[in-house]
């Protein structure tokens, strides 16, 4: 007799709680200080720096999609190499390339909802319980990665665009990830489309907080050392992997038995 089973298969990417968001977050503030870092304190530039990171992203995507199971360490060190990348390489659009905040924001939105339109035609789904085959895999680094990169153009353009400094533009965000935590306790709103806003919203947050603590004082920052506030975030993230259990989330899969 043949029938449907449902059995509990393990993603290669960790379990969403609070914990989760917290490391999320702290990677990003990592990703806008640790970009400045080698573009501006270095001086490397935006296009020399993007291609640097693009460069290591592609190898730890490449390595998360090996991997057999969960990493915890692999999977985060592949989030802050995307929001790194996501740093450069929207400030070479936003300042190289000339096309301005608010263009730069616009092109990014695109790529995002493009990417998660195709995962979604090709699997039927965009929820992250399902990122454990090499199809998905790459599906979701894209998505993340141009998640990351539209995220640091939003915060630089309500941070400078809208004048109300980075700041201002951490209160704004974080106020949005309120909202949207709100509507995941007290509605019926889909989760998986609440993740992604979740996701894009962080991204920005970390990025106007990574921007309050280097940016020189006469532009709205605490002109802290950028590497120094980078080593200092990083050590706080290797801690809390240390010290906050992760695991793979699980997902059902099916399976056929007679």
């Amino acid at each position: 007799m043949n029938g449907s089973l449902k059995q509990q298969a393990l993603a290669k990417v960790p379990e969403v709680t609070l914990a989760f968001w917290v490391i999320k977050i702290a990677a990003t503030t990592l990703g806008e200080t640790g970009g400045d870092t080698v573009t501006m304190t270095l001086n490397w530039g935006y296009l020399a720096g993007t291609a640097l990171f693009l460069g290591l992203l592609i190898a730890l995507v490449v390595a998360q999609i090996l991997a057999k199971k969960f990493h915890p360490y692999l999977y985060w060190a592949t989030i802050v190499a995307s929001t790194t990348c996501g740093t450069t390489a929207a400030d070479f659009a936003d300042r190289s390339l000339g096309i301005g905040y608010t263009g730069g924001s616009s092109l990014l939105l695109c790529c995002v909802l493009a990417t998660l339109g195709l995962w979604y035609r090709a699997e039927g789904t965009v929820s992250v319980a399902t990122v454990n085959t090499p199809n998905v895999e790459a599906f979701y680094w894209t998505t993340i990665t141009f998640s990351q990169t539209l995220g640091t153009a939003l915060g630089d353009w309500l941070a400078d665009t809208g004048g109300i400094g980075y700041l201002g533009g951490a209160l704004v965000f974080g106020a949005a990830l309120a909202v949207v935590a709100a509507l995941y306790y007290w509605t019926s709103v889909s989760r998986v489309g609440l993740f992604w806003a979740a996701f894009i919203l962080t991204r920005p947050l970390g990025a106007t907080v990574g921007d309050f603590l280097d940016k020189p004082v006469a532009q709205g920052g605490l002109a802290l050392s950028r590497p120094l506030a980078s080593l200092v975030i990083g050590v706080f993230m290797i801690a809390c992997i240390l010290l906050i259990p992760q695991r793979a989330g699980e997902h059902p899969t099916s399976a056929s038995a007679s």
